[in-house]
């Protein structure tokens, strides 16, 4: 599923811009199907595992809780849709629970790349699995790729910023290359910017899947609107990625079909 890309796969990351509505959650599927997105990923915890109560977003987080009732329904609505339903789990309960609704795949937040308790678990359901890496040093992106590999689970590894909003400036995108070049995996991008150009720019640079939150309107006064994007320019950002992705191809040599009526022009040889 994430693992020999021909274009990039483009998620639409919900998270919890649905503000704890799941008829919002719900209006979020048909808008990111529209938009062109090929899955659409929402955030599944309990708040009191997730945080202390004392943390200044432990509220948030609890208005923002979907029940598990909730994701039933949002699940049986993707379904309907033909569109791939995922979830960040962020405890074991929540990864248990996923595995009821026999989704296809996981996405494990950069906050517990290291949390081995989580990863083991989700390995254990031999399921695709995507990471982020915002904030993670060499050493435990490693490692975390090793204990899938070691399992032949297979994985995809995003370069990302945790910075709510990030810069375009500060987006490390050379960081793919990087990753390319000593992971043999799929790698992408997980993009944190108020805007769509970083995640074009990602495309550009090998980017094999690019996460993007998405929200139901900017007029939406949802969490994590300053990184987020409205379905108007996902649908732009899908275009354009498609656009480049033809634009690049696969190298070719010699006469290609375009260059036909130039043959007349063509030396046969050179001393």
């Amino acid at each position: 599923m994430i693992k020999n890309l021909k274009k990039p796969f483009l998620i639409a990351e919900a998270g919890i811009n649905h503000n704890g509505n799941v008829n919002h959650a719900i209006k979020m599927v048909d808008l990111a199907k529209k938009s062109g997105a090929d899955a659409i990923k929402f955030q599944t915890y309990i708040t009191k595992k997730r945080v202390k109560v004392d943390n200044p977003v432990y509220k948030i987080l609890k208005k923002c809780e979907l029940s598990y009732e909730h994701f039933e329904k949002i699940k049986n609505y993707y379904d309907k849709k033909k569109i791939i339903f995922f979830s960040t789990p962020f405890d074991i309960e929540s990864v248990n629970f996923l595995e009821k609704l026999k989704v296809k795949l996981y996405k494990i937040a950069s906050f517990d790349i290291s949390n081995y308790q989580l990863l083991k678990r989700i390995i254990l359901t031999k399921k695709p699995t995507i990471v982020s890496t915002g904030m993670a040093k060499l050493i435990e992106i490693k490692k975390t790729y090793r204990l899938f590999k070691k399992s032949n689970v297979e994985l995809a590894i995003l370069h990302c910023i945790s910075s709510y909003p990030n810069e375009d400036e500060t987006s490390y995108l050379s960081n793919i290359h990087f990753l390319k070049k000593n992971f043999n995996c799929t790698i992408g991008f997980s993009d944190h910017t108020n805007d769509i150009k970083t995640s074009i720019y990602s495309a550009l640079l090998g980017a094999k899947i690019i996460e993007k939150h998405f929200m139901i309107s900017k007029k939406n006064n949802c969490v994590d609107k300053p990184v987020s994007i409205d379905p108007f320019q996902f649908k732009k950002m899908k275009i354009e990625i498609d656009k480049l992705t033809k634009i690049i191809s696969k190298p070719k040599f010699g006469i290609r079909p375009e260059e036909k009526k130039a043959l007349v022009f063509k030396r046969n040889k050179i001393l």
